[in-house]
């Protein structure tokens, strides 16, 4: 376990300051728990608008759009997906397809952010408690981010990102339900701000440690992402992890005809309003194809 920044005995160093920053986020969720039976049922509804919204700046926005650039999306889409990404709070939209281009290319190596090799915790949160790996710094440089900066969204919200965060993901959430219908700063703050964010944190992050270690593997068997119900229930659509590793360029990140991905759905609507052109897909003879040649028999 060689890190970037190494302590003493080889380790990689532990961030200290996001231990406590984690820790404290997740004890304020848990207190905002108590307060879901005194909030108004607006209040919760927005909170989970709010969830969704947080969502798809991530599956739709920096994840399908930019890291794989599966879809093509115009100005006013890519505007709604940067500001959705903001309020999402996961790093930058340059940073997180960075880190999520380097995933690909070297899954479950010491290259791989959030290698599931070392485990539940670390694939979940613990890879975000340590200095990144050396591999994920050197093989990292060598790919090419470019796409992502002639964007000029892209290179807005890297400019604005603290400011846009506190807007997004704290002020906006907080001020709506206390604003327009009389919710107290302080429900609206634990509730839509704080549970939500934690919420959608730990959404995302079974993406890296569950989908990479429960289920099935019906189109590769080789690798360790597998197709997650759970997961999928959770991340709007982004738990069929064996099939979108199989075929990363596909913009469902799934089988067509599955029955559950919000995310592809809000691509599709968007394609009807005409903000969205060029949705790439895996033929079904090469998903066919794949599934006999190393699937695991499963589907």
């Amino acid at each position: 376990q060689s890190g970037g920044e190494m302590a003493a005995g080889g380790r990689q160093a532990i961030v200290w300051r996001n231990v406590v920053l984690m820790g404290l986020l997740h004890l304020g969720a848990v207190y905002a728990l108590i307060l879901v039976p005194r909030a108004q049922l607006l209040t919760l509804l927005w909170a989970y608008f709010c969830f969704l919204m947080t969502a798809l700046g991530v599956t739709a926005g920096a994840h399908r759009l930019w890291s794989h650039r599966s879809y093509k999306a115009k100005l006013p889409l890519r505007i709604f997906l940067a500001a959705a990404n903001s309020m999402a709070f996961q790093n930058d939209i340059y940073e997180w397809s960075r880190d999520h281009r380097v995933h690909h290319k070297y899954s479950e190596t010491d290259a791989d952010p959030h290698d599931a090799r070392r485990g539940f915790f670390f694939s979940h949160i613990g890879w975000l408690f340590v200095r990144k790996h050396k591999d994920v710094i050197e093989k990292g440089r060598k790919l090419d981010f470019t796409d992502l900066l002639d964007d000029p969204v892209v290179r807005f919200q890297r400019k604005y990102y603290k400011s846009s965060v506190l807007l997004m993901c704290f002020v906006i959430p907080t001020v709506v339900p206390w604003y327009l219908w009389g919710e107290s700063l302080w429900n609206a703050y634990f509730l839509a701000s704080i549970l939500r964010y934690t919420i959608s944190l730990n959404v995302t992050w079974l993406v890296n440690s569950a989908a990479h270690m429960y289920g099935n593997r019906p189109y590769d068997k080789t690798i360790n992402p597998r197709q997650n119900t759970f997961v999928t229930l959770g991340a709007i659509g982004e738990g069929f992890h064996n099939y979108h590793h199989t075929f990363p360029f596909d913009y469902s990140a799934s089988e067509l005809g599955l029955k559950f991905n919000p995310t592809t759905w809000f691509i599709d609507f968007m394609f009807w309003l005409g903000l969205v052109t060029d949705r790439k897909q895996a033929p079904k003879e090469m998903i066919q194809a794949r599934k006999e040649r190393s699937g695991d028999g499963s589907a």
